[in-house]
């Protein structure tokens, strides 16, 4: 449109020429990856992505660490663990146990208001550098 090399354009941008010629290529089997790991995930509450790829290793995927945690679709920011709402549940005593006994290990997702709230305390300081804590408490539907 402006009549000027490529090789220039990158010269006054600060940017590798290679950077855009490249090309990403979507692999076929995510979608079945996708599932598998939500399978395997939700079977094994307790573990994590690593212990998952060593499983799909294991039963023949050609996958690494990186591939089950990266993420799958261009607008998410996070990998396949957060993007498919699983969490590894932190180890607890033997009594009272939290998380369900089927071993599950889906986050509740909040479906109308009051249903499900997060805490957090935050420390903060004065002028006069005297510290105060705040409670935090936030409805995630809303």
């Amino acid at each position: 449109m402006f009549q000027v090399s490529e090789r220039r354009v990158c010269r006054v941008l600060e940017q590798f020429r290679s950077t855009q010629r490249y090309h990403g290529k979507e692999a076929i089997d995510e979608e079945m990856l996708t599932g598998r790991i939500v399978t395997l995930a939700s079977q094994y509450g307790r573990y994590g992505y690593r212990r998952i790829t060593a499983m799909l290793q294991m039963i023949g995927w050609q996958v690494n660490h990186k591939r089950v945690k990266r993420t799958l679709a261009p607008a998410a920011s996070a990998g396949v663990w957060r993007q498919e709402v699983l969490k590894v549940p932190k180890k607890q005593p033997k009594r009272g146990r939290l998380w369900l006994n089927d071993g599950s290990c889906l986050r509740l997702r909040p479906e109308y208001p009051d249903h499900v709230w997060s805490y957090d305390s935050v420390l903060e300081r004065t002028h006069d550098e005297r510290a105060f804590r705040i409670l935090n408490v936030i409805d995630e539907y809303t």
